[in-house]
């Protein structure tokens, strides 16, 4: 029976370092979903209400474009992490870009998605400060404290 390995995906180097990993270490025959959370901004992007502050009405649109620019980064790494898999010798067909709208946090869908029959939760630690991390958590710190019938991996 064939492994299938979550590997969490953003735009971010950690990430990419992740999908190294997996690439050096598992086998060809290995299914790999690349997953992304996606942030529900185009609500935010279509408001047009007189509560909003006259400073986001000005800047709305460059708000939006940012957004726009953060989904296309994202896509582009899923993208180049397919690539890079494909080049290691995995499958096309064994690798699937999954991208989903954040419904209850990142770290809440990404073990969500996992319960779908994954072997491992593959992702990169993030970089952030030690008082930031303590202070806010991380997306990563959040996947292992809620993982509870999966392994989680995490690549630095």
């Amino acid at each position: 029976m064939a492994k299938k390995i979550l590997v969490a995906i953003d735009d971010s180097e950690n990430a990419m370092r992740a999908v190294d990993f997996v690439a050096d270490t598992f086998t060809p025959d290995t299914q790999i979903t690349l997953f992304n959370v996606v942030q529900d901004t185009a609500a935010m992007c279509e408001m047009n209400s007189p509560e909003l502050t006259p400073y986001f009405i000005t800047e709305q649109s460059s708000f939006c474009l940012l957004e726009e620019k953060k989904k296309e980064l994202v896509e582009n790494a899923m993208q180049k992490s397919k690539a890079l898999l494909m080049n290691a010798g995995f499958d096309e067909q064994h690798i699937t870009i999954k991208a989903e709208v954040k419904k209850s946090g990142v770290a809440r869908d990404i073990i969500k998605e996992s319960q779908s029959g994954y072997n491992i939760i593959v992702m990169g630690k993030r970089g952030v400060s030690g008082i930031k991390e303590f202070l806010l958590g991380s997306v990563s710190q959040k996947v292992f404290h809620l993982a509870k019938d999966i392994s989680v991996m995490f690549v630095n």
